[in-house]
């Protein structure tokens, strides 16, 4: 029995139980609150030693609800701890008893005795498997509490003590709402680093869209629910049936997630994950049929993949953005700015300040001075500059092989000095290759190569030369062929004409 097992009762204390509780009930209302526990106690004995649940379970919520009546909360906590050490307590028994005093917490006097029964509960719940459900949804209350208080460090250390991940017997969507409170508290507490671990516990896949039913699908799936439902009319107390992961609508969790993401990509200066971020949030049934968070989304899209550091895979992201339809329609000026990045062309960056600067400041995502709501929204806007100038060198280094320093300077509307250091930089990070000669103030964008390169390219040429030319003599072959038929054809035609005469 120990071990939670459900045996066959040795015998029924159905009629004994029943009994029992008007009497036990009788005496408390008399004042005589010990002496009703006692008499149940004396009774749940012989229940548990015979494995009797049901009236075991009944009689153990009895004194609890006894004990919770008589207004004594220290009584309440110690029977709990009392009952749930027996030997060969039943594991169905106590945790219905848990889910009891879960429920008298609201009607506690008082935060303190509120704060002393929920450690009780914890620690009976502790290293206990069957009641892992319990202990999680304790101590998401105690950690509530904490955040009441403005002790968001406590609250953090409190919840994040949970694997929730682990918990087999708990729904995935409960999961996930522990787990995004988890991140937001590490967030809120400044622990970023911990925040992106547990972030990374959600699997997304349970965020994908899922394909709408037909009515007839419907109509079968509730049928399946109704049935399923009949089938767990003897659940234990409290136990819910895991929801159906069909039916369940993750999209206020997708939101939540995606939003906890953008903030901690923003944090790090991630601009091309919270891009991608962004694009999940636009893959939403909600957000595409809301206009006005339409808008948003796509703006927030363009915007940061054009923070995001020129590289293949930023490249093509932002070409793949540029074909949405929905931009040009909901988003002209965005759909303007982004067509800039998409053409080989310079843009100067005064230019692009005077048309742009009114609109990209507007949103939370730019400043044009420092802002003490958001520091880093001035930093973007210092990044979007360096994306400006970093597309116009790499459009120069595109059409020169050789151009002076002050050309250079003059096309990037940038000093001598910025204009170096941005060479540099795209430089180092192999986007470009360029070498200044500063005597001579003559930037090279033209790479040196050696014997070996220049004998590869040549061979590459005479092979595709050669290639041409065979082709060609393959053409110059069929219309010879083609010549030598067709007067076959005449001649031929003439002679059939003949014989008809």
């Amino acid at each position: 029995m120990s071990d939670g097992t459900i045996l066959k009762a040795d015998k029924d204390y159905t009629k004994d139980v029943d009994s029992a509780i008007p009497e036990a009930e009788s005496l408390a209302s008399d004042g005589q609150t010990q002496s009703a526990i006692d008499r149940l106690l004396a009774l749940e004995k012989q229940t548990r030693q015979s494995s009797d649940l049901a009236s075991t379970r009944r009689l153990i919520v009895k004194i609890v609800s006894i004990c919770k009546e008589s207004g004594d909360w220290s009584l309440l906590n110690e029977q709990v701890l009392l009952l749930s050490k027996k030997h060969g307590q039943l594991k169905q028994a106590i945790t219905s008893m848990v889910q009891v005093v879960m429920g008298f917490l609201d009607d506690a006097p008082s935060q303190e005795k509120k704060l002393s029964t929920i450690e009780t509960l914890r620690t009976v719940t502790e290293g206990k498997i069957f009641v892992e459900v319990e202990r999680a949804r304790v101590t998401r209350i105690l950690s509530n509490i904490k955040r009441e208080q403005d002790d968001i460090t406590a609250a953090k250390d409190v919840l994040c003590e949970l694997q929730v991940e682990t918990f087999g017997s708990m729904s995935r969507r409960e999961k996930t709402e522990f787990i995004l409170e988890q991140v937001a508290l590490c967030i809120d507490d400044d622990d970023w680093t911990q925040a992106g671990i547990l972030a990374r516990k959600i699997g997304i896949r349970y965020f994908a869209r899922k394909p709408k039913r037909t009515p007839e699908e419907i109509e079968k799936r509730k049928k399946e629910r109704e049935e399923q439902t009949r089938k767990n009319d003897d659940t234990a107390v409290g136990d819910d049936p895991a929801l159906d992961a069909e039916d369940d609508d993750p999209t206020d969790l997708k939101l939540r997630f995606y939003e906890q993401q953008i903030t901690l990509a923003k944090h790090e200066e991630k601009y091309l994950e919270a891009c991608k971020h962004y694009r999940q949030v636009l893959d939403t049934e909600a957000v595409e049929t809301n206009p006005e968070h339409l808008k948003a989304s796509l703006q927030r899209v363009i915007y940061f993949v054009l923070l995001a550091p020129y590289d293949n895979e930023q490249n093509d992201l932002l070409h793949r953005i540029a074909q949405d339809t929905r931009i040009a329609t909901t988003c002209p000026a965005e759909n303007q700015l982004l067509k800039l990045f998409t053409v080989p062309e310079l843009m100067r960056w005064p230019s692009i300040q005077k048309n742009f600067g009114a609109q990209l400041t507007s949103t939370d995502i730019f400043s044009a001075t420092e802002s003490k709501s958001d520091p880093k929204s001035h930093q973007r806007w210092q990044d979007f500059r360096k994306r400006v100038i970093e597309h116009n060198v790499r459009v120069i280094a595109k059409y020169y092989t050789r151009i002076t320093f002050p050309r250079l300077t003059s096309l990037l509307d940038l000093p001598a000095k910025e204009t170096e250091k941005y060479i540099s930089d795209l430089v180092v990070s192999k986007t470009i290759y360029a070498r200044i000669d500063r005597p001579a103030q003559i930037v090279n964008f033209e790479k040196k190569r050696d014997a070996d390169e220049v004998l590869n390219q040549w061979s590459g040429d005479m092979k595709s030369l050669l290639g041409l030319l065979e082709r060609i003599d393959h053409l110059i072959t069929k219309e010879e062929m083609m010549a030598r038929i067709q007067p076959v054809d005449a001649k031929l035609t003439v002679k059939s004409g003949a014989k008809a005469h």
